[in-house]
This record gives structure tokens, C-alpha cells and sequence, in this order.
């Protein structure tokens, strides 16, 4: 993944961005053997060899967060014993070892997030930060308006009740309607098992958008990096006052 040389140094703990800048003008840094005496040169510390005063700038591996497109029938894990279809057979091409930030169940699909990155999966799992995930949800039959208000009010489970920030009729037809759900919450089979209790199956299940990052026109087991802008925003997340870490 290309970077400027500046970032990287300053990411190897070498200097500040800004001294950085001052040793490249210095022509104090060269890249595969060639010194280097202008700012905003791009290059990939994985593959490309650099040197400052002479010294080997060991290779690291830059933090990076991916954002699939899920098909059905995958798994939401690195490996399974069972030899079935993990989301990880979706990313031969990707050369960092990176993990699914939650899970989406097998017979589901839509956005999910994998990172290298300990510190942002914390922020984005962590339940203190309340982060809010956004599901199309196809259901059996047409749930009333009264059966929607228990899901925001909350309805119990068997861990404790689960309340959905909201949740919204978009279309319908006889047999089955199509609803627009948030939650915050990171339960396993939680929407399901929320609809269910109001007696309306899931039939299928797309999550369409976490926390601040939609999933967009990303096709069906595809990925793509996010931009350091969609990454600022998660870091900029805070949790609600009064919550409490646990």
C-alpha cells in the first residue's frame, strides 16, 4: 500500500512528519538505493527498501481496514475446521493478515469490516461506543406498527432485552415485507432473533452500513480499502457520556 515517505518514517517512530521532510531535503533518505531530495514521493514500505543515513528502515506492516460486500454462504471467520467458505477465500490478493471486525452469519450478507488494526476493531466492536449498524431485513408477513414499537421499546431475549433504535417499513407485498433496521448492539443472530420474537421470521438479512461508513455500490464479494478519511471518522467516535467501559 503506497504511503509518502514522510508518513512512514514518522510511522517507524524515525522522526516527526516534519523532520522527516527536513532529513528527505537533506537528501539523508534514499529509496531502493537512490537518494531522495523531494517531498511527496509515494512508495510501498512492504516492497521498497529505505534507508536513512545509511540505515535499513525494517519493514512494518501499515495498519489498513477493508470493507466487503459479503456474499451468502460465507463464513465470517479466518478459517473453518469444517473446510466450508470463509470470507478470507474472497481476499487472496490481500497481503496483510487481517480479521472481521463482528460477524455476519452465513446465510447473510451486505458490509463487513476487517482490520490489522487492534485498536480501531475496539472501537468499532466495543459495545460501550454504541455504534449504530444498519440492516435491510426481509421478513415473513407484515409486522403491525405495534409490533415495531416493542422492537424500539424492546423486546426480551434470553440474555436480556434488545432494543432496536429503529426500525422502519419500506416495502411489502402478501407474504413478506422488506424492513430498514438499526441497532447498536453486537449480539449473535440479534435482529433475527429480535423478529422472531415478534413473530416474523427473517428471510434475509443485509447490512447496509457501521457506524459512520456505508456500504455503497461495492458488488458481491468485492472489497476495498478504506480512504484515511473514512478511518478518521472512526477514530473520532466517542462513547456516550455516562457509559462505562466492561
Amino acid at each position: 500500500m503506497l504511503e509518502r515517505i514522510q508518513k512512514i518514517l514518522a510511522k517507524a517512530g524515525i522522526a516527526s512528519r516534519r523532520e522527516a521532510e527536513r532529513m528527505i531535503l537533506e537528501g539523508r533518505v534514499t529509496v531502493n538505493g537512490k537518494v531522495i531530495e523531494t517531498l511527496g514521493l509515494q512508495v510501498d514500505p512492504s516492497k521498497d527498501h529505505l534507508k536513512v543515513d545509511g540505515k535499513r528502515i525494517a519493514p512494518f506492516e501499515p495498519k489498513v481496514v477493508l470493507l466487503m460486500n459479503k456474499p451468502r454462504g460465507y463464513l465470517s471467520t479466518v478459517k473453518d475446521p469444517l473446510g466450508r467458505p470463509t470470507i478470507m477465500d474472497l481476499l487472496s490478493h490481500v497481503k496483510w493478515r487481517v480479521y472481521p471486525v463482528g460477524r455476519l452469519d452465513l446465510d447473510a450478507e451486505g458490509l463487513l469490516l476487517l482490520t490489522n488494526d487492534g485498536d480501531l476493531a475496539h472501537r468499532l466492536s466495543h459495545p460501550k461506543f454504541l455504534i449504530p449498524k444498519t440492516y435491510l431485513v426481509k421478513v415473513t408477513g407484515v409486522p403491525e406498527e405495534k409490533k415495531l414499537l416493542r422492537l424500539k421499546r424492546g423486546v426480551p431475549l434470553e440474555e436480556g432485552v434488545a432494543k432496536a433504535v429503529s426500525c422502519t417499513l419500506i416495502s411489502q407485498k402478501e407474504k413478506n415485507s422488506w424492513m430498514r433496521v438499526v441497532v447498536t448492539e453486537g449480539r449473535n443472530h440479534l435482529v433475527k432473533r429480535m423478529f422472531s420474537t415478534i413473530g416474523h421470521p427473517v428471510l434475509k438479512l443485509k447490512r447496509i452500513q457501521y457506524g459512520p461508513i456505508p456500504l455503497g455500490d461495492l458488488p458481491f464479494g468485492q472489497f476495498r480499502y478504506l480512504t484515511p478519511e473514512e478511518i478518521e471518522k472512526i477514530k473520532k467516535l466517542e462513547a456516550p457520556k455516562g457509559e462505562k467501559g466492561g
